[in-house]
Formats: structure tokens, C-alpha cells, sequence
């Protein structure tokens, strides 16, 4: 592995290295504080380095190319003036870490909550976002993930349009503000994940061209060019990117990384990079003690990617499980257009809460073709599940979050369903009041055309589901802005009710041993196709729980149990204390009784006796 940046020394030296195995001559240009051109030296691997012994943190600079153009640091860690300018020496020990003893959260422990940096307070900084870390603590979240954060154009953006990998966004807080909302989460106990985006970076300000072959026309990229993994001075770009994953674990403490769109990373190589990523990071977490996970998100279904390297598999931690929330959505919204016409049935989420994938080889409509494979051997831990995230609210045509689209009973039926599911939880920020502002895809680029061709992508992103009328323009401030929480809501009304009924599902999930235990094999799950319904039992040691599921719009009855438990109610969604209609469900029952449940209401009973 070859260090990569301009790494500052307690002792004002500073050592600057760059891949540019293609380039003829590099020099570095220093224009503050005083303009210097030094040149550098290269490598047999085509690694330019120089060692200045007169640098000081706040230096700005830039590489002179071929002596005829200057481009920034392709591994810059700080770009205090947006993506087209300098780069900034900065000294990553001066911040003073209080997280020692900090061990990190289990995997199977974690309570997932995803935020945009921009939009999860109306300041949009790291340190405004410190002042909600106690109300998230609260509501019982014990891992924040934040969406990216490298460097991109302007202000405003999702941060999928990274151009800087190492450098954290200026108008979040940069370096400092980051460190700063990490250490604070780790001292409430809180784990930080940070999505990570290995397969495209975005268009404008990305100059990393100039200086090598990143990139392969031997793949068609939904983003343009794709990453070059696996053909000719791919070593080079390789370890460009697993430098990355060790430097957000390293310098930022980050305790997860989630790698965007892995289906988007192409690569025959024999050790593909991602098998090699993992290793690198599991052998980081050995030498340092504590566990860093890699978390990722694919549109293949492939359970290949999170079984053990050792045997074949990509040796992945966990993956986002799109096919729950697909088989979640369409029973409680009816929506069936688009890749929502691959579902609709009881038997769908049934399959998805027992194996993880509800595709898994047979034929799919929207796709036209076998899709998926088994993920029937994966432990319950290796999939993280949801009722919303960042996609499946923003890439909507209104950006509508799901309390706009069904009722506040069958939201907290949804709500239960991912939160007492025998996998890895995960709320979109918002979520637990049931915020109704927005969430929509907004950018700040300069440059016309791109301008012009995000704005027609978004329009033809938005075909397939035939929704008519015009996308938000993604360019538009009020995009941004009304994009942003409204906190105040959750004090009230409805969206307080929620809160609370949010806070005591993750309060039982975490207290009950058959909850909190990871296990598919742990369980038996039941579907009634004809009536919507679905019961689970879970247990593990001498703790026993069963959850019914009423996903139909009415009234519905379940024949008997046929076991000889006796239960005892814990929650009842349709209970009034939840503004419910009033349950219909008794307190004590055993398996010969007969259960009637409200419409989309779901209930946790606890064994009383056998």
C-alpha cells in the first residue's frame, strides 16, 4: 500500500505524494503563502513525491502538470474554496479525540438513522447537527449514517456528485466540523457510518483525469466512464480508493463505511477489489482492536457479496436490502408501477422477513429477466431494512415521504414491521414524527450543460413510473430548501404520537432477548395471502414473541394459532394511547383463540407460559 495525500508533521514538514503514472513532469505549486514551484520526484510506480521541511497547516496548493496547468489534489483533504480551487494542508493531529475507550456498537446492536448533513437542520452543518444528537439518543438510535460528504460543486447537493473523496464538504464544517460530530456521537454511545462512493465520481471539478487512468471505456457507466478496477494500472487506482476507506476509519473514526451502488463497480479481476477491500479494512480492525464494518448497497440481489471471502464471496458486512422495502411499500400504499410491479403480495414480505431477498433467481417483470440469488445462508445481520431512506423518498417524483402517501395507522404498522424484523433497522431522518416536508434532489453546479442534462435525466429517470407532471428542477434553491426538517412538528399532534410509538419500539426491540437476537433460523413466519396477513413468532432462550400483521385495508380475522402458548400483550399499533381506532385484541390469549385485528395495525404479544 502506498500513503497518498500531503500528510503535515508535528515538526512543520509535510510529504506529498500523487499517482500520476502518465504525466511527464510534476511540480508542486504552493500559492500561499508565499508562490513556490518545487519539483517533485517520481517512482517506478508512477508516485510523485516531495518532502518540504517548511510547510505550514493553511498552506494552499496546487500540482503544476507537464508545465502547462495546474489542477488540485486529487487526494486533497481540505478544498476551502469549492472544487476548482486549491487544496489546503491541513494537520490531522491537532484535534484532540475523546474517544478512547471507544469499543465501537455491535452490528447486530445497531439502530440505524440516515441524515443529509444539508437539509437534517436549517443550518446544514456538522456542529448543528451536534445540538439533535441527544434527541436522537433519546429515541433510542445507537448508529448515525451520514450521506457523503467529499467535496462537491457548490452548496447544495446530495453528495453523490463527489469529486474530492478525502475532503469533507467546506459548507458542512469541513475536517474540523466533522471530527467534531463524530467524537460527539461516540460520546452518547453513538456509531458514525459514512457513505463512501467507489463507483463514479461526479462531473464537474473532476480533474483527477489529468493525472492517470482512473477510469476504462472497456464498461457503459449510468455515470459516464467507469472506474478502472481491473484493466491496465488499475494497482494504482485500487489503492487510490482502499487508501480512502482506511484514511475515513483512521482520521475520522468513522466505525462503518457504505459503499453506494457496488452493482455499479465493474471488475472480472481473479481478486476483485472489493474482496480486497474488505480485507484491508478486517486487517485495519484487527491491528486496532475495534470492528469496522462495510455496509453495501446493490441492485443484483447478489448474496455473493457478503459471504466470506474464503469462500468466494466478497467478504462484505452487510447489505441494503431494497426487496423488503419494495414488499413493505406496495402492500401498505398499493403502488405497483415501475419496479413496484414485481410485488404486492403477502407471500412477498413473507419470503423477504425468512430469507432477506424476495428475488432470488425467478423471473421479474421490470427487469424482463431472471433476477437475484439465494440468500437463504446469509445470517439475519447481514441485511439492513427500512421503511424509507434517501432513494426511495428522493427519487420520487414529489420527493413524498411515506406519511403523505398512506395512513398514520398503516405507517405505524410499517414501523413495526422493519423495527421488530430480525434485521438491521435503519430510519430516514424525519421518519419518527412522520416529517412532511419533502425530500427531493437538489444540486448547485455552474456549468450550463450539466445543468441542463441533470434537469432532462430527472424527467426520464421519472418515465417508467408514468407519474404526470414535472420533476422539481434539482438547481432551484427552493428545491434545497424545502427539502430541509421541520423539527417542530414532532411536538405534537400526530407526529408526537409517532415519535413516542417509534421510541417504544426501539425501547422493546432492545429489551426483549427474542427481538434483539439476530437469528432467521430463530423464527417461523406465516402469510395469508387471501387476507393480508402475516404472524411471526421469534424466541430465543426462554424468551418467546409473536407479531401480527393485519397489511389489509379492513377488518380482518386470523384462525387459531394451534400452539400451546399462553400471551401476553405488550404493544397493539391500534390501540388509542397510539390514536388508534381501539383494538380488538384482548390482553391475555392463548393459541386457541381466535384473533380479530383493525385494519393495518400490528401487535407484539410475550409468552406468559407454555
Amino acid at each position: 500500500m502506498m500513503r497518498i495525500g500531503a500528510h503535515y508533521e508535528n515538526d512543520n514538514t509535510c510529504e506529498f505524494s500523487v499517482w500520476a503514472p502518465l504525466v511527464n513532469n510534476v511540480s508542486l505549486k504552493i500559492i500561499s503563502p508565499s508562490e513556490q514551484l518545487i519539483p517533485m520526484n517520481r517512482d517506478d510506480q508512477g508516485y510523485w513525491k516531495l518532502n518540504l521541511d517548511t510547510c505550514l497547516p493553511g498552506t494552499l496548493y496546487y500540482y503544476h502538470l507537464d508545465h502547462n496547468r495546474d489542477r488540485p489534489d486529487p487526494v486533497s483533504f481540505y478544498q476551502p474554496d469549492g472544487v476548482h480551487r486549491a487544496s489546503q494542508v491541513i494537520d490531522h493531529n491537532s484535534f484532540t479525540w475523546q474517544d478512547i475507550d471507544w469499543t465501537g456498537v455491535d452490528i447486530e446492536d445497531m439502530i440505524i438513522y440516515e441524515i443529509h448533513i444539508g437539509t437534517f437542520t436549517h443550518e446544514g452543518t456538522f456542529s448543528s447537527a451536534v445540538d439533535r444528537l441527544d434527541d436522537l439518543q433519546k429515541l433510542g438510535i445507537n448508529a448515525i449514517e451520514i450521506m457523503p460528504v467529499a467535496q462537491f460543486p457548490g452548496t447544495r447537493n446530495w453528495g453523490y456528485d463527489g469529486v474530492y473523496p478525502f475532503a469533507v464538504q467546506n459548507s458542512y464544517g469541513g475536517p474540523e466540523g466533522m471530527k467534531v460530530f463524530v467524537n460527539e456521537c461516540h460520546k452518547r454511545g453513538i456509531a458514525v457510518v459514512l457513505d463512501v462512493v467507489y463507483n463514479h465520481l461526479g462531473p464537474e471539478g473532476n480533474y483527477i483525469w489529468d493525472f492517470g487512468p482512473y477510469f476504462t471505456d472497456k464498461y457503459k457507466s449510468p455515470w459516464g466512464q467507469a472506474i478502472n478496477f481491473d484493466d491496465a494500472y488499475n494497482e494504482g487506482v485500487r489503492n487510490y480508493f482502499i487508501q480512502n476507506a482506511l484514511y475515513w476509519v483512521e482520521q475520522y473514526h468513522c466505525d462503518a463505511l457504505r459503499l453506494d451502488a457496488i452493482h455499479g463497480i465493474y471488475d472480472t479481476s481473479e481478486i476483485p477489489f472489493l474482496r480486497e477491500l474488505s480485507e484491508r479494512v478486517r486487517e485495519y480492525s484487527f491491528r486496532n482492536g475495534v470492528k469496522h464494518y462495510l455496509m453495501a448497497e446493490s441492485d443484483l440481489n447478489d448474496a455473493n457479496a457478503a459471504r466470506p471471502s474464503d469462500k468466494g464471496g466478497l467478504g462484505l458486512d452487510v447489505l441494503w436490502c431494497d426487496d423488503f422495502h419494495h414488499a413493505l411499500h406496495t402492500l401498505i400504499s398499493d403502488e405497483d408501477v415501475g419496479y413496484y410491479i414485481d410485488y404486492g403480495a403477502a407471500a412477498h414480505l413473507v419470503k423477504s422477513l425468512k430469507e432477506g431477498f424476495v428475488y432470488s433467481g425467478q423471473y421479474s417483470k421490470y427487469r424482463k429477466r431472471n433476477h437475484g440469488t439465494s440468500s437463504k445462508d446469509l445470517p439475519a445481520a447481514c441485511f439492513i431494512v427500512f421503511l424509507q431512506n434517501h432513494d426511495q423518498v428522493g427519487n420520487r417524483l414529489k420527493g413524498d415521504r411515506i406519511f403523505s402517501l398512506v395512513s398514520f395507522e398503516a405507517q405505524k404498522l410499517a414501523a413495526g414491521i422493519v423495527l421488530l424484523s430480525p434485521f438491521i433497522p435503519l430510519l430516514f431522518m424525519g421518519e419518527e414524527y412522520g416529517e412532511t416536508s419533502p425530500f427531493m434532489y437538489f444540486t448547485s453546479h455552474s456549468d450550463p450543460d450539466l445543468i441542463r442534462g441533470v434537469r432532462q435525466g430527472r424527467k426520464k429517470e421519472f418515465e417508467i413510473f408514468k407519474w404526470e407532471a414535472e420533476p422539481a428542477d434539482p438547481q432551484d434553491m427552493n428545491t434545497f430548501i424545502n427539502s430541509r426538517l421541520d423539527w417542530s412538528l414532532r411536538e405534537a399532534g400526530e407526529h408526537k404520537v409517532l415519535l413516542d410509538f417509534y421510541r417504544e419500539l426501539i425501547h422493546v426491540r432492545k429489551n426483549s432477548a427474542a427481538l434483539s437476537y439476530l437469528d432467521k433460523e430463530s423464527m417461523t413466519v406465516r402469510g395469508d395471502d387471501a387476507r393480508n396477513m402475516i404472524t411471526v413468532e421469534r424466541w430465543h432462550e426462554e424468551n418467546r414473541v409473536l407479531i401480527l400483521m393485519n397489511m389489509n385495508g379492513s377488518d380482518q380475522s386470523i384462525r387459531k394459532l394451534d400452539n400451546g402458548y399462553q400471551w401476553r400483550k405488550i404493544m397493539d399499533s391500534s390501540d388509542r394511547k397510539w390514536k388508534g381506532p381501539g383494538t380488538l385484541l384482548k390482553e391475555h390469549m392463548n393459541g386457541n383463540n381466535e384473533i380479530n385485528m383493525r385494519a393495518h395495525s400490528l401487535a407484539l404479544y410475550e409468552i406468559e407460559r407454555e
